[in-house]
């Protein structure tokens, strides 16, 4: 593809492109494992799981995760916990992880707010059930 041929839409390289504007703050997993005072080699493991999601990005082409996937709910940072099985529904409906990122970062019309926003307010089930509708 050359420079001046825009992605199809629902490309992989469309959904990057959409990822740069929809996510504020990205972490390598260097900064993820510092964040939660852990090993590399565990985050390594957390994205292994599915437990967290994210995409090669930026100058350096790095593995990164969304910054938003860890929260401070009591005290201690850790990975949001409803964050697993919902990339986990989304795997199951054909979506890669781009896409992923992309469906959880965009306002959803049916919830009216992104589906990211919904989980770290609580609502797992309303997300899920969003989510597996996909099928």
């Amino acid at each position: 593809m050359n420079d001046t041929t825009a992605p199809e839409p629902g490309s992989h390289t469309d959904d990057r492109t959409a990822l740069e504007s929809l996510v504020d703050e990205w972490l390598t997993l260097p900064d993820v494992a510092e964040a939660l005072g852990t090993p590399v080699s565990k985050v390594r493991g957390l994205v292994s799981e599915r437990t967290l999601v994210g995409i090669k990005r930026g100058e350096r082409n790095t593995f990164q995760v969304p910054a938003v996937f860890l929260v401070t709910d009591d005290g201690a940072p850790h990975v949001l916990g409803t964050l697993r099985g919902t990339v986990l529904v989304l795997s199951d409906v054909g979506l890669d992880d781009a896409a992923i990122l992309r469906w959880l970062f965009e306002t959803e019309p049916s919830i009216g707010s992104s589906p990211i926003r919904e989980l770290r307010a609580g609502r797992r089930a309303e997300v899920r059930r969003v989510a597996q509708a996909l099928l």
